[in-house]
């Protein structure tokens, strides 16, 4: 068995000289805990490795081992990332409902908050609320103040551009094409903000968790919408648009021509998202006594034994496998997650996903192929969020830019 040492000595591409980012990344994914590990993985000279790890001992990233003298067991000297040395926040905006939280350095929450608005909220009205409770989770998490907010990722239904800021269209959200985001967040902290869509996010979740210890693996979002996060080689793909994974809007034969929210015909949402899900059980006289105005409704009736919400969900379930092979017949992932409101009958809903799958994929790419739900649950939409914060602020490249601004 190699030793954790021996995995990494080759990990290094550049012929550049180590930098103190890819310094602290080295110990802070665990790779290395000492300045000679520091040397042998990077060739650095001790001198060099020295000015870099003073560097960020003097930002406040890494404690060194006679600080560290309550944690136990630490070597002398011993390097340890400092996961006290800012925050992020987090924000995960949906159809009905937003999830905020302060994380640290480490994406444990420090403070968080969930709150249901109603469906069809614009941007005008919402975002301002929104950054109302993340200043108002600021002051819980620290009420003394003292460590910076290093930046803030968001999430939305549908496509983002990344790079401008920008919702670029939402199916489940009219009023939302086109706004620039970070506007409505700019008193909230001076950081950046970062965006991706919520199946994005929920990828990213599942590396701090979960199928995390799995280098390929498909995020299935299964909520009012559909959507497919996709990790590749332990890294989370988003594609030249920003638009990998919208399985939701691949055209398939059994929606024959009915219309999408996306102004198209035939899409896959269109028998099996969650909304014709809903609509599909109100066309046939809802259920009585019970509501159902939404995912969750149909998918708490199935959880109480209810015959035909379980049909709908173990239906939508083949339907969506049945595009899911494909991905999986390209990919072959060790494993494929199930996150959204219909994870909470997983059961249910993937005896009908593992139906149409191992009917129509490669022996090969399903032989060793998982059925995971989502490690982090109905909070996994926050949490992908604060990774996707994490991924940017903690970046080699991030981390030099601040060290050489003096942060």
């Amino acid at each position: 068995m190699l030793s954790p040492m021996s995995q990494v000595v080759e990990v290094r591409e550049s012929a550049a000289p180590a930098t103190a980012g890819e310094l602290l990344e080295l110990v802070r994914t665990g790779r290395a805990v000492t300045r000679s590990q520091l040397r042998l993985l990077t060739g650095l000279s001790r001198t060099a490795v020295t000015a870099r790890v003073a560097a960020l001992t003097q930002a406040g990233l890494l404690l060194i081992g006679e600080e560290l003298a309550s944690t136990g067991g630490r070597p002398p000297g011993a390097l340890v990332f400092n996961k006290d040395a800012g925050v992020v926040l987090a924000a995960a905006i949906g159809r009905s409902r937003s999830q905020l939280a302060v994380l640290d350095l480490d994406g444990q929450e420090l403070a968080a908050d969930s709150e249901d608005h109603e469906v069809g909220t614009g941007p005008e009205d919402l975002l301002p609320a929104v950054a109302a409770r993340l200043r108002g989770l600021l002051e819980e998490a620290l009420p003394e103040g003292g460590r910076p907010v290093l930046g803030t990722g968001l999430s939305l239904p549908g496509t983002l551009d990344p790079v401008r800021g920008l919702s670029i269209g939402s199916p489940v959200m009219s009023g939302w094409d086109g706004v620039e985001l970070a506007p409505y967040l700019a008193d909230v902290a001076d950081a950046p903000l970062f965006v991706a869509n919520d199946a994005d996010v929920l990828a990213r979740s599942e590396l701090l968790g979960g199928a995390g210890s799995l280098d390929d693996v498909l995020v299935v979002k299964a909520s009012t919408g559909l959507g497919l996060g996709i990790v590749a080689d332990g890294k989370v793909l988003s594609g030249h648009l920003g638009a990998a994974g919208e399985i939701g809007h691949t055209v398939v034969d059994a929606a024959g021509e009915l219309p999408c929210r996306c102004g198209a015909t035939g899409c896959l949402e269109t028998i099996a998202g969650g909304w014709a899900l809903v609509a599909r059980m109100a066309a046939e006289g809802g259920h009585e006594g019970h509501p159902v105005g939404h995912v969750r409704d149909l998918v708490a009736l199935a959880l109480q034994g209810d015959s035909v919400a379980r049909g709908l969900l173990r239906d939508s379930g083949r339907e969506l496998g049945e595009v899911l092979a494909v991905a999986i017949n390209l990919l072959n992932p060790a494993a494929v997650v199930i996150g959204g409101d219909m994870a909470a009958a997983f059961d249910v809903y993937v005896a009908g996903v593992r139906e149409s799958v191992y009917r129509r994929s490669a022996p090969l790419a399903t032989r060793d192929l998982q059925f995971l739900p989502a490690a982090h649950g109905d909070r996994a939409g926050v949490v992908g969020c604060g990774a996707l914060a994490l991924d940017h602020v903690l970046a080699p490249v991030a981390v030099d830019a601040r060290l050489a601004a003096g942060g």
